[in-house]
């Protein structure tokens, strides 16, 4: 393979299922996108950051501070077509999709990714995941969690736990799937061609489509898991998580300058 070059695509859309324009929603008086796409930039190993969006709210927003966007279809169901259309025409190696809920986002886990592709350019995917932090999780409709293999690799995703067993022995066999997945380009761009997938479209989980073709998606794991914003109900938690976390307010006063 050729040298690595390593992108950072933001999808984003305004029509979210459980939360409408949730990327504009503003916290410290910041809109959710700016503080994802700023901190994925205080990452000193990414080379770029984009945002790709179908809706020019949004492209003017990140526009006005700056920031570089990519104007994509409005046909797209979920990020990762709205980012293979994205990158098709970017010089890259990789791209780093990262979603526009997650406004905690740590640029140490984005470096531990780019650390990990760097280390291993042949593998074609791979995905953040983390630990089970409340039993309550293990149900949670609106968290994906996953089952890993012995070599880290991710063998299936889910809503709701399919094992019958206490949470003390989950928490060694589920961890919950993140917003930070990487792809080599001309695999993402194989896989947006493929078919979707029954289970791909029944629990509406992109990453098994990947897995229901037979190719492996390799998890690497970070602490600590952050929660994102999938509900409304979710704000309370990230304004809790601002107020109370010293290394929060740190990154908050790096994007707020």
């Amino acid at each position: 393979m050729s040298k690595v070059k390593i992108i950072g695509v933001i999808p984003a859309r305004l029509a979210s299922t459980r939360f409408d324009r949730k990327v504009l929603y503003k916290f410290e008086n910041l809109e959710m996108i700016e503080h994802v796409r700023r901190r994925a930039l205080l990452s000193e190993l990414v080379n770029e950051v984009y945002v790709a969006s179908c809706d020019d709210l949004i492209l003017n927003l990140v526009r006005r501070f700056n920031g570089k966007t990519i104007k994509t279809g409005n046909n797209h169901l979920n990020g990762t077509s709205r980012v293979a259309e994205a990158i098709e025409k970017i010089d890259c190696s990789h791209v780093i999709l990262l979603q526009g809920d997650e406004p905690l986002i740590l640029p140490s886990h984005i470096n531990k990714l780019i650390k990990n592709i760097n280390k291993s350019p042949e593998i074609n995917c791979w995905n953040a995941t983390s630990k089970i932090n409340k039993f309550e999780e293990l149900n949670l409709n609106s968290i994906v969690k996953c089952s890993i293999s012995e070599n880290n690799y991710i063998i299936s995703c889910f809503r709701k736990t399919p094992y019958n067993c206490s949470f003390e022995n989950q928490k060694y066999v589920i961890k919950k799937v993140l917003g930070i997945i990487a792809f080599e380009k001309e695999f993402l761009l194989e896989i947006t061609k493929l078919k979707d997938t029954a289970i791909s479209i029944f629990e509406s989980i992109e990453q098994m489509k990947i897995i229901e073709h037979d190719y492996k998606l390799k998890s690497f794991d970070v602490f600590p898991n952050l929660p994102s914003v999938n509900e409304k109900s979710d704000i309370e938690i990230i304004n809790k998580t601002f107020k109370n976390s010293k290394l929060q307010r740190k990154f908050l006063k790096m994007i707020l300058r």
